[in-house]
């Protein structure tokens, strides 16, 4: 059976936030609700999430700002603002700060859902077309056949050890937020989030048994922010 796509609904207006949610939720859709821009970012950052639908005119913290932020921390994910403004340069604005799309109210809830499923068509088809295949070391790592060669012996990885090590050569040489990392791989609720960073922990550990034949790779934990993996690059 296929996940819920899990979608973070940022809307004041309590009638329209809940006749929305409740008619997401009814077309199979996870919804979270937050009532204002400062809810939105706290919920964001505790749990991961496939699409943002975020009201502009908030209190607190605009959708704006809070698209800005959310686009510190995940650079791909999809971003709906809904607004009653329909003015020129704010929908210059939204699309500025990272929006996919951008509804004026009033509007049809059949017509956003069409617009939902459009994005989301997209980016499970670009998603479905990636091979990507990463040098760490003497190592290559393939994330679709989820398989890391050093020559001689191909290993295959679990879902969490792929998943984990192709976020760790996306940021290769930079340092993996571990909060990102933990709430994109292990997608936790709330209550359970220190038991998912524990075994991100033991991941990491694996991970770094796997890739210990060669000295110039590591993987480092940096303190108070996240990891980094360590490796030389084509001009070294």
């Amino acid at each position: 059976m296929d996940e819920k796509v899990k979608i973070l609904l940022c809307e004041d207006d309590e009638s329209l936030g809940g006749l929305l949610q409740e008619f997401l939720q009814a077309k199979g859709y996870d919804v979270d609700l937050a009532a204002d821009g400062e809810a939105g970012a706290k919920a964001f950052a505790s749990r991961f999430y496939d699409l943002c639908l975020l009201d502009v005119m908030m209190p607190k913290k605009d959708g704006f700002e809070l698209a800005k932020d959310i686009r510190k921390v995940n650079e791909e994910i999809p971003i709906i603002f809904l607004t009653a403004k329909a003015m020129k340069e704010d929908v210059l604005e939204g699309f500025k700060v990272g929006a996919d799309d951008y509804q004026t109210k009033p509007f049809s809830m059949e017509e956003l859902l069409l617009r939902i499923e459009a994005i989301l068509r997209r980016i499970n088809g670009k998603k479905s077309k990636e091979a990507v295949v990463y040098k760490i070391g003497k190592f290559v790592f393939d994330t679709q056949k989820q398989v890391l060669s050093d020559g001689k012996t191909d290993t295959k990885l679990t879902t969490k050890e792929n998943d984990l090590l192709a976020s760790l050569c996306t940021n290769m040489n930079g340092v993996l937020d571990r909060e990102y990392a933990v709430n994109m791989i292990w997608k936790p609720h709330p209550d359970f989030y220190q038991f998912a960073a524990r075994s991100m922990d033991v991941y990491i550990t694996k991970l770094r048994k796997l890739l210990q034949d060669d000295i110039r790779v590591e993987i480092l934990n940096i303190h108070g922010k996240g990891y980094k993996l360590i490796a030389p690059t084509d001009e070294d």
